[in-house]
């Protein structure tokens, strides 16, 4: 009896212990999908950024915004999932070569077509046919041409700069990635995005501006040569500083603090004119970096020619 007793309590613990191992196992199973979810909000957010695009640039939408200026806002809830993603899956330990592939697929969709597309609505307003609210294409004018040209230009770039990525990455590991090699994506379609929402202010928001026919078919002009340059970006090897892992992961100090949250509390105040400067200021962080890591390279090997040379 005392045996049959015994017995029953061991499969009574088993059972526990099976049931409490199952329901670990579902939830590991759950949080393990929350990056793969994350990847695929900020695809479609890429996917919501061109819809609202390709509507007139008039129409307003959500909360009283206009078409481009709904897409403009839409690339950066997806960057905020991009952003997202990669630290969720590092937590859960879901880190895969699947959510890496997919991720750069979303990225092409939100940082390369949906920017591309926006600046070919935004100068199609102004330079497309009178009337009309077709979008300037391959076929029309030679001028559109040469727009659709870098609009096509950016797209390519974006694709090989994540192909690039994908290839010559070491890790998922936060360590390996405190540099980037060429603009990244995210950066390029945030200083497109940030460009045109804050046109999109200036014209419809700011009194008086809306009259000036002359500043807004001017400013429609600077972002197609705004795209071609972050497009270079994108695949050259300049050095651009990882923002997530050297700045918002760093060690906390009140030098950090202050770097976080000033440009917040600003933000609040200017948001248009802060995204704005901030994306061209890092777009243009490459080549200073550049410049300085050169400049401090000759500046050690002259030290040290001098150092060597016989007095």
């Amino acid at each position: 009896m005392q045996q049959h007793t015994t017995s029953t309590s061991v499969s009574n613990a088993e059972a526990s212990q099976q049931d409490s191992f199952g329901k670990r196992r579902r939830r590991r199973r759950a949080a393990s999908a929350l990056p793969t979810l994350m990847t695929l909000g900020n695809l479609v957010c890429g996917f919501a950024a061109i819809y609202y695009a390709s509507k007139p640039p008039e129409t307003t939408s959500l909360f009283g915004w206009y078409s481009l200026t709904v897409a403009g806002v839409l690339i950066f809830v997806g960057m905020l999932f991009d952003a997202l993603d990669g630290s969720v899956a590092r937590l859960t330990r879901s880190t895969s070569e699947l959510g890496a592939q997919l991720d750069s697929l979303a990225d092409v969709v939100t940082f390369g077509v949906a920017p591309a597309f926006m600046m070919l609505r935004l100068v199609s307003d102004y330079y497309g046919p009178e009337g009309s609210l077709s979008i300037l294409g391959p076929a029309d004018s030679g001028y559109s041409k040469f727009l659709w040209a870098i609009a096509a230009f950016y797209l390519c770039s974006a694709a090989l700069r994540l192909a690039r990525f994908n290839v010559e990455v070491k890790s998922p590991k936060g360590e390996d990635h405190h540099y980037f090699k060429g603009l990244p994506s995210p950066g390029a379609g945030g200083t497109v995005a940030a460009l045109v929402i804050l046109h999109q202010h200036l014209l419809f928001v700011r009194p008086g501006v809306e009259e000036n026919l002359a500043f807004a078919r001017a400013a429609a002009l600077g972002i197609p040569l705004v795209s071609l340059i972050v497009g270079i970006g994108m695949i050259s090897s300049l050095p651009y500083v990882h923002f997530t892992n050297q700045v918002l992961r760093a060690r906390r100090g009140f030098g950090s603090l202050v770097k976080i949250v000033l440009p917040v509390t600003i933000l609040v105040w200017w948001p248009q004119e802060v995204l704005a400067i901030g994306f061209v200021l890092y777009s243009l962080s490459g080549p200073a970096l550049w410049l300085w890591r050169k400049r401090a390279h000759t500046s050690l090997a002259t030290t040290a020619t001098t150092a060597t040379t016989p007095s």
